[in-house]
C-alpha cells in the first residue's frame, strides 16, 4: 500500500494550515514529519486519516481515490501525545478492544495481542490496569493497540512528548524495531531534529503549512535545500552570518574579513548567508582554517555532558555546544571558532548555493 498525496492544501477560513504538499509514501517505510508548534504535522496526519478532507488536492491510497472518504473506510490507526487507554480494562483488554470491535475470533484476537505484547514488551503486564502502569507502559499499552489492528497506516502524533527523558529515550530505541516488524506505513511526528535522527527513515521538514524537503533522514539533515529547512532541522537554533565575497576575500557580519574556503570558495561573488550548526562553533581553534568571531558570553548552559554557551557577536546571537562543563562568566570576551568543514552556503533567495565536501560524507 503507498500513500500518496497530490497538491493537497487545507484552508479554514482565510488561513491556510497546509499549503501545496506532494508526498508519496512507500509501504514498509517510517517516515517523520518534523516541525514547530504549528507548523501543520497534525492538520497533515488529520488529512492523511481522512478526518478531515482537503480543499484542494487528492489522497490516494494504493493508486486509488480516497479524497473525502471518512476515517471509518481507511485501514488507520492512530496514536496521540496524550495516551489514551480505558482505565477499567486491563492491558490485554486495552490492546484487544479494537480487535473485539471488529468481531475477530477469539483465537485470532488472543494471537495478536501476544504478538503485539511481546514486541513491546508487555508480557508481564497484560493483567495490570492502566492506573498500575508507568507512563511509557502506558504508552506503549496505546501503541500496542495500534499495532494489533494491522492497519495500512499508522500515524504517531508526538507519541513520547509526554513522557520523562528515560522513558523517551527507552521508547525512541524501541520503536524503529517496532516499525521495522509491523510492515504498515508509519508517519511519525516530532519537534526535535535529534528524535528525527535518531528514528532514521524518511523525514519531511514543515514550515507554516509547507514541506520544505523531504526524503531520507540524513540526507535532508546534511544537505538541506534552502536556509527555512535548515533552521527546522537544527536545535539549538541554526547559526547564522551574512557575507559578501569579493575575489578571494568575504567580509563577515561580525566585521572579520577571511580568505574563502570551504563552500565560499566555489561560488561566484555576492552576498550569501552562512549557516553553522552548535556544534560545529568552539571556543579552541578549528584547523589553520578556523573563521575566528570575536564575541561576548551571554550565559552558559551546563546540561551535565555538555555546555550551551550563548554568545553575542555585535547584533548577533550565536549558540556553541561544548563538551564538558564550561563556567564562562557572562559579560567575559572570548574568540569563538567556526569550522569551516561544517558550513551551509545560501544565496540571497534563501537556496543552498554550496556546501563543503565534508558535509556529503559527515
Amino acid at each position: 500500500m503507498t500513500l500518496a498525496l497530490e497538491g493537497v492544501s487545507k484552508k479554514v477560513g482565510s488561513a491556510t494550515h497546509i499549503d501545496d504538499v506532494s508526498l508519496t509514501l512507500e509501504r514498509g517505510s517510517l517516515n517523520v514529519l518534523l516541525g514547530a508548534t504549528l507548523a501543520g504535522k497534525t492538520s497533515l496526519m488529520r488529512l492523511m486519516a481522512g478526518l478531515d478532507s482537503p480543499t484542494s488536492g487528492r489522497v490516494l491510497v494504493g493508486g486509488q481515490d480516497v479524497t473525502g472518504w471518512p476515517v471509518q473506510r481507511r485501514s488507520v490507526a492512530m496514536v496521540y501525545q496524550q495516551f489514551i487507554n480505558y482505565p477499567s480494562l486491563d492491558v490485554y483488554e486495552n490492546i484487544a478492544s479494537p480487535l473485539r470491535v471488529a468481531g475477530l475470533p477469539k483465537d485470532e484476537i488472543d494471537k495478536r495481542v501476544r504478538e503485539a505484547a511481546k514486541l513491546l514488551k508487555l508480557e508481564p503486564y497484560l493483567d495490570r490496569k492502566p492506573l498500575n502502569l508507568s507512563g511509557g507502559q502506558q504508552q506503549r499499552t496505546a501503541i500496542a493497540r495500534a499495532l494489533v489492528k494491522r492497519a495500512d497506516l499508522v500515524l504517531l502524533d508526538e507519541p513520547l512528548a509526554n513522557l520523562d527523558y528515560k522513558l523517551r529515550e527507552e521508547l525512541r530505541e524501541e520503536l524503529p524495531r517496532v516499525f521495522a516488524a509491523s510492515g504498515a506505513v508509519f508517519v511519525y511526528a516530532t519537534t526535535e531534529p535529534s528524535e528525527a535522527l535518531l528514528l532514521g527513515g524518511n523525514t519531511a521538514t514543515l514550515f507554516e503549512g509547507r514541506v520544505t524537503q523531504f526524503g531520507p533522514t540524513p540526507q535532508v539533515y546534511r544537505r538541506p535545500r534552502d536556509l527555512t529547512t535548515a533552521r527546522v532541522f537544527s536545535d539549538p537554533p541554526l547559526n547564522t552570518l551574512k557575507a559578501r565575497k569579493a575575489g578571494g576575500k568575504a567580509v563577515l557580519s561580525t566585521g572579520a574579513e577571511i580568505d574563502t574556503a570551504g563552500p565560499l570558495a566555489a561560488v561566484p561573488d555576492g552576498e550569501y548567508t552562512i549557516g553553522f550548526r552548535a556544534h560545529h562553533l568552539t571556543l579552541e581553534p578549528a584547523g589553520p582554517d578556523g573563521i575566528p568571531i570575536p564575541a561576548v558570553v551571554s550565559v552558559s548552559e551546563i546540561t551535565g555532558s555538555e555546555s550551551y554557551v550563548h554568545l553575542d557577536a555585535r547584533e548577533h546571537r550565536l549558540v556553541a555546544l561544548m563538551p564538558g562543563v564550561r563556567r564562562l562568566e557572562p559579560k567575559s570576551t572570548v574568540t569563538a571558532y567556526i569550522d569551516p568543514r561544517h558550513l551551509f552556503l545560501f544565496d540571497t533567495e534563501g537556496r543552498l548555493a554550496a556546501v563543503d565536501p565534508a558535509q556529503k560524507a559527515a
